[in-house]
């Protein structure tokens, strides 16, 4: 009889290790796949500076519209967590496009190779943020989903381990790619 308990013991026991650490290695992907947005974030938020006095040189009078973008990247780069940070980059995708509408009404700009260079990175950043953030959400639906169901939950909730952000962003149209003519 006190073989057999000191079995089922060491079944719970394993089993809630087993658990505590799916737990524990899926925040850690969510933390990583956050980290792997936020290295495209910053590489759009590099981007932005150069992009902006290029098309300055060319549209120096669409001052506003210059202004708008430098301030909504100033929002994104300071936007804490990731639901902060997906409405910052709705706000900063908006101007950016509206930038890139402004250079379409320059030819020599759009002609220009730095103009041209500019756009192809901004469109890859695009595609490797919109990667990034798919599989961030997916980890963290994953993370979610384990926290809550049962019996995790029975080992989750005293460990600690509290539901993740999702990486949204309000409008998926608003976060779109820039459509770009190259």
């Amino acid at each position: 009889m006190g073989l057999g308990l000191l079995v089922v013991g060491g079944i719970v026991v394993l089993y809630l290790v087993l658990v505590f650490n799916g737990l524990v290695r899926l925040r850690m992907l969510s933390h990583n796949a956050y980290a792997d947005i936020d290295v495209q974030l910053k590489r759009r938020h590099d981007l932005i500076p150069t992009l902006v006095a290029t098309v300055q040189g060319h549209a120096g009078y669409e001052k506003g519209t210059l202004q708008a973008v430098v301030e909504a990247r100033n929002s994104a780069q300071k936007a804490i967590g990731p639901a902060a940070a997906g409405s910052a980059e709705v706000a900063l995708g908006g101007q950016v496009k509206q930038l890139l509408a402004i250079a379409e009404a320059y030819p020599d700009l759009k002609a220009g190779q730095s103009f041209l260079s500019l756009q192809r990175s901004l469109v890859e950043i695009e595609d490797h943020l919109q990667q990034s953030r798919r599989y961030y959400n997916a980890v963290v639906r994953d993370l979610n989903t384990r926290i809550e169901q049962f019996p995790a939950v029975l080992v989750a909730a005293p460990m600690g381990f509290k539901p993740a952000e999702f990486f949204g962003l309000e409008n998926e149209s608003e976060g779109a790619v820039p459509s770009v003519s190259v």
